[in-house]
Parts: structure tokens; C-alpha cells; sequence
């Protein structure tokens, strides 16, 4: 298997394995949830990253594309194989666990900002630490991408729900962790905040914007 047909599978792959992770480690984590969805997505970059990029994340592609490091068609192609990968992870999660009585109660204003700030922060350390031609051969990435995650969760996860991830999200909606009225949220919210990750990184790296591989 080679081509857009092997990025396509290694996405919805490790995005399948991460919402499975996520809702496992929402169930039976406890305090150390954070740390284990960071940890999940630190190995399944380090696992994925040489064949797709290991994005697992339909913002962080958005990112990627602006940034200029995936093409139109093959961001088409990786958010659908990342939305298939968090639906099919719910799906399979749903095996092994009850679903949540309640979703998450979030206050839209708050829960808008967290996640983009969040998002941005998460678009932009992929960007820098797994496209910079500086940065080209570090083995430092997936420890810093999923650092970034463990962050996220642990500070603002509480009044979001710590999606920063449109297909997450989906994941998480398809099991009943997030309210369906709520979805637009968090795909809106990270979409601006990939958006502005993309431009930052173009905006501080005018020397490094050819494509490049994640």
C-alpha cells in the first residue's frame, strides 16, 4: 500500500485508536486522564508520523495546509479518513463501555475560547516542532505534540470538555460524551484557531514555506 490510500488508512487507523483511548481513559483514567490521552497521542504520532504525519486531527490539516505542507486534495482525504477513524473509535469504545448518562454541560462563550486558544496552541506546536525545515530529523515532536495535548486537557478541558479536535469531537458526540447541539462548536472553534496557527506560522517563518513532510 503506498500513496494517498496509505496516508488515508494510517489517519483513520490512529485517530480510530485515539477517541477509543479518549473514552477508555474518560471512563476508568480518573485524575490521570490528561496525561493518558497526552501520552495516547505522543506514541501514535511517533507510530504514524513517517507514513501520513501523523495529523489525527482535521485542524491540525487545516493547519498543515495553510502552512503549505498538504495539498488541497490531500486534506480533502485526511479529514474524512481522521472523521471515519473518531466515529468507528466511539463505535468500538461503545463494546467495551456504557455510554454517559449526560454530556458534558459547557458554557458556550468559555467553551469557545478554550478550545480555540488550545487548538491554536496545538496547530502551531505541530507546525513548528513537525514541519519546520529547522526542526527537520528531531526526535522531540511527538513528545511535544502530545505535551501540548496534556496541557490542553488539564487546563481547560474542565470548561470544554478538552476537544481541540473536530473529529474527537465527533467521537466523543457519537458516544454521548458531547451534546449533538454542541457540535458546531467544536468544529467552528478549532477551524479559526487552525486557521490562525497557519497564518502565525507563515507570518514567523517567511524563510521555511515550501512544502514540507509532517
Amino acid at each position: 500500500m503506498t500513496g494517498v490510500l496509505r496516508n488515508a488508512v494510517s489517519e483513520a487507523l490512529a485517530t480510530l485508536l485515539f477517541v477509543f483511548t479518549i473514552i477508555g481513559a474518560i471512563n476508568n483514567g480518573g485524575d490521570f486522564t490528561p496525561l493518558i490521552i497526552g501520552f495516547t497521542l505522543m506514541v501514535l504520532v511517533y507510530a504514524t508520523g513517517h507514513i501520513s504525519g501523523a495529523h489525527l486531527n482535521p485542524a491540525v490539516s487545516l493547519g498543515a495546509l495553510i502552512r503549505g505542507a498538504l495539498s488541497v486534495g490531500d486534506f480533502v482525504v485526511y479529514i474524512v479518513a481522521q472523521f471515519v477513524g473518531g466515529v468507528l473509535g466511539a463505535l468500538l469504545a461503545s463494546a467495551l463501555w456504557k455510554r454517559p448518562d449526560a454530556a458534558v454541560k459547557i458554557e458556550t462563550g468559555p467553551a469557545f475560547i478554550a478550545e480555540l486558544v488550545f487548538t491554536f496552541v496545538l496547530v502551531f506546536v505541530v507546525l513548528n516542532v513537525a514541519t519546520s525545515k529547522d526542526n527537520e530529523g528531531n526526535s522531540f515532536y511527538g513528545l511535544a505534540i502530545g505535551t501540548t495535548v496534556f496541557l490542553g486537557a488539564s487546563t481547560v478541558g474542565p470548561i470544554s470538555g478538552g476537544g481541540f479536535n473536530p473529529a474527537v469531537a465527533l467521537g466523543l458526540a457519537v458516544n454521548g460524551n458531547f451534546d449533538w447541539a454542541n457540535i458546531w462548536l467544536y468544529i467552528l472553534a478549532p477551524a479559526v484557531g487552525a486557521v490562525l496557527a497557519g497564518l502565525a506560522f507563515r507570518l514567523l517563518n517567511a524563510h521555511d514555506l515550501t512544502k514540507a513532510d509532517a
